[in-house]
């Protein structure tokens, strides 16, 4: 079982917090949402992705990737349906990162730009890839970093939980070597903290206090957006 530890934030700027988060050690599931849409939307999407998830690896008699994928589209399907169902919550819609134990390796499925880093203790390595216009069109189009983190489009996504359809689900495999860490947040952390600076707070501490010192970069950056990270780490040995 691996060590887990999560921390959200509303930020400087929000005065809600869209982001929802769950560790549930007990099943080997970790995940974590943005939503938008507006404040009771975004508040709405991100809860209904992220519990859908829990309750579906929870009912289900086996844990493999397909069934991590099923709960994906069941989130997706009950995203969709309450946004069609409630004009409050037209529009909605939500990143989602999950990551499930089967086995000795960490399954993981991403939609839209929440992402999943492997920290090996010095170096930050990005699992996923960005759903967004800035990494699937912007960097095609030859546009250098500097013009792209300034975009107009840089928050646009291409694929969200409840609000594209059909749905594109990028998935990922990986295993944690003995004291391996992976990092599950939202971009009001990776889109305002430099990675080296993830980096350096990352090599010491507990997972708590990494992921308190984590928020407390994002917000003396500005906290611009809500901020959340999960902290996962694998024991020494495999204890």
């Amino acid at each position: 079982m691996l060590d887990a530890f999560a921390l959200s934030d509303q930020g400087c700027i929000r005065t809600n917090n869209e982001d929802y988060c769950a560790v549930r050690p007990d099943l080997g599931l970790y995940v974590v949402a943005d939503g938008m849409g507006g404040a009771k939307a975004g508040e709405e999407a991100s809860r209904l992705a992220v519990d859908t998830m829990v309750e579906w690896i929870e009912a289900s008699p086996r844990r493999d990737s397909q069934v991590l994928l099923q709960a994906v589209e069941e989130a997706h399907r009950r995203v969709m349906a309450a946004s069609r169902s409630d004009a409050s919550l037209q529009g909605m819609g939500t990143t989602l990162l999950a990551a499930l134990e089967i086995g000795e390796e960490l399954s993981i499925v991403s939609v839209g730009d929440s992402r999943a880093y492997l920290f090996d203790g010095a170096v930050l390595q990005a699992i996923t890839q960005d759903q967004t216009w800035i990494n699937e069109v912007g960097r095609s189009l030859g546009l250098d970093e500097e013009s792209l983190r300034n975009h107009p489009m840089r928050h646009v996504l291409t694929m969200a939980i409840g609000a594209t359809s059909p749905l594109t689900i990028n998935y990922y495999a990986i295993r944690l070597a003995a004291q391996g860490m992976l990092l599950m947040c939202t971009d009001g952390l990776h889109g305002v903290v430099p990675e080296n600076a993830v980096e350096q707070i990352l090599q010491e501490g507990t997972l708590e206090t990494q992921c308190r010192r984590l928020i407390e970069a994002a917000r003396a950056a500005g906290g611009p957006d809500n901020i959340t990270a999960i902290l996962l780490r694998a024991p020494l040995n495999g204890a």
